[in-house]
This record gives C-alpha cells, structure tokens and sequence, in this order.
C-alpha cells in the first residue's frame, strides 16, 4: 500500500538495498499493521540527476513515501516511523567519516537529508485488491481473507507469506488488538527505557 522512494545519490551496495528495504517494511508494517506484503520500497540512483537544495546544485540522500493518512495514524506515529527509519538508514548507511585534516576533500555526503510522508493516497489497487483507507486494515483483511487464503492455497507465494504472517501476528483476532496492544506496549516501554529500549 506504501510505497518508498529512496532516493540516493551515493551508491548502496545490494545488501544494503536488501537490508534498508527490509528494515522499511518491517517498521511500516508494525507500525501500522499492515501486512508486509503490501509494503513496497523503490530505489532510484540520482548520482547523474541535477539535484538543487536551497537553489543550489547539490546532492542529497531523500526518502519519499506516499502513504495512507487518516485520524488513525497521528503526527506523532508518523514522526515516530521517520526516526526508525532515519535509525536504520545510519545503522545500514552509516554517516561518513569526518575529515582527518583541514586539506582532505569534503567526504561523500552518505546523511539521510529528508524522508518526507505523502498522504495523499485516496484509493487504488494492489494485487488485485482495492485498497482499504488508512486505520481500516483489518476490517479490509477480513473482508478480504478468503480471496488471500484462496491465493494462497493455489501457490501464490506472496499471498502464503502474507496469511502466515497475518496469523502470527494476530491481525485478524478480536479485530487487530492484539497488535494494537503490543504497540502500545512498546511504546510505553521505550518511554520508560525497559525492555529492548534499555
């Protein structure tokens, strides 16, 4: 349903394209329960496009992500899912090295400059499903998992990632609160500095 832009002018390695992309898609998809199947990431080298930053030709690392908005998902969720992700672009980007003395040339600029979130999203399709407006995911999954089991069961191996991973983490039961719960579990916990936030 999401879809990222990364848009970078250094070079990123496979592996680092691989492990940005999964790290996008898991923090969008539990952030927002939706299933990871539905969370599409898109890298575009702008090395050769002429790129300005404040009307002067410069290069810059951006992310861009067209989402779903809606009275579902705050400012403060979305602000939230921008600091994960600026988190593990420098875990899997790194930020560059500083200059060792004043004649080393200016490093590459290997920063994340932007990730800016789009809600503009109204509608489409994806997979052949009409998309669900934001916060109406599970209602949407319910309505929806026939079709997706269906998918499933005649070897469509998104579709069978996407049911295995709906029931683990519970997104259908008692209408998604279980992952509501957890969510705020977390949070409270990083608030607090325990569990995997201390």
């Amino acid at each position: 349903m999401p879809i990222y832009n990364v848009q970078h002018h250094i070079l990123l390695t496979p592996s680092q394209q691989d492990d940005l992309a999964a790290a996008i898609t898991r923090i969008h998809s539990t952030k927002f329960s939706t299933p990871r199947m539905f969370v599409n990431v898109v890298f575009t080298d702008t090395s050769s496009t002429r790129t300005y930053i404040g009307g002067k030709q410069r290069k810059g690392n951006h992310i861009v992500a067209n989402v779903r908005s809606g009275p579902s998902r705050t400012q403060d969720d979305w602000n939230e899912a921008a600091a994960q992700i600026a988190k593990a672009w420098d875990e899997i980007i790194g930020v560059g090295l500083p200059k060792v003395k004043r004649s080393d040339k200016e490093g590459v600029d290997t920063k994340l400059r932007s990730l800016i979130f789009l809600g503009g999203m109204i509608g489409g399709l994806e997979a052949g499903f009409v998309l669900p407006a934001a916060g109406q995911d599970v209602q949407w999954m319910h309505e929806n998992w026939d079709a997706f089991q269906q998918k499933a069961r005649e070897g469509d191996e998104e579709f069978a990632e996407m049911v295995q991973e709906v029931e683990e983490r519970g997104l259908l039961g008692a209408n998604g609160e279980a992952e509501r719960d957890k969510r705020r579990q977390d949070r409270l916990e990083e608030m607090l500095g325990w569990g995997e936030h201390a």
